[in-house]
């Protein structure tokens, strides 16, 4: 696995929240609920993350949050239902995805379990990010996207 260590800017998001299991239903919650509402609000072509509330090694899976988030300017005026939030700056392990949604669990789980450890670097109170490009897409014939990965480090 491909990591870098990189120091990444504090960004004002707006975002929905999801809550339930994590799995194919993330997947939907973006393609049925938060793309059309990007596009309702004009904030397509930005960048957009995915941010775990919640460790579903230790959450109840009814009970995990995961809010879907887009970049926007510190002058936007953000209307429900989406909220403001800051994503937190600072020092991440970064690694490139790219593969199918089923395939995302297993490189969380890598990058959590094996490089982690190995690395020696230690995991801080920040959320885990998921960081997609703003020309973001989906290979239509077989479900693979690209994305980073970021796991917060002390």
């Amino acid at each position: 696995m491909d990591v870098q260590i990189k120091e990444l800017p504090a960004v004002r998001v707006a975002y929905l929240r999801y809550k339930g299991p994590f799995g194919p239903a993330l997947g939907e919650f973006w393609k049925e609920v938060f793309a059309p509402w990007q596009k309702a609000f004009r904030l397509q072509g930005r960048v957009s993350y995915g941010v775990a509330q919640d460790d579903p090694t230790t959450t109840a899976p009814n009970e995990c949050r995961y809010d879907a988030c887009v970049e926007v300017a510190p002058d936007y005026q953000i209307a429900a239902p989406a909220k403001e939030a800051m994503l937190a700056g600072g020092r991440y392990a970064v690694a490139q995805f790219h593969g199918t949604p089923d395939q995302m669990p297993a490189a969380w789980q890598e990058l959590q379990t094996q490089w982690l450890p190995a690395s020696g670097l230690k995991k801080d109170a920040r959320p885990c990010l998921e960081r997609y490009a703003a020309d973001f897409s989906i290979d239509p014939a077989t479900g693979a996207f690209s994305c980073e990965l970021c796991i917060p480090v002390a």
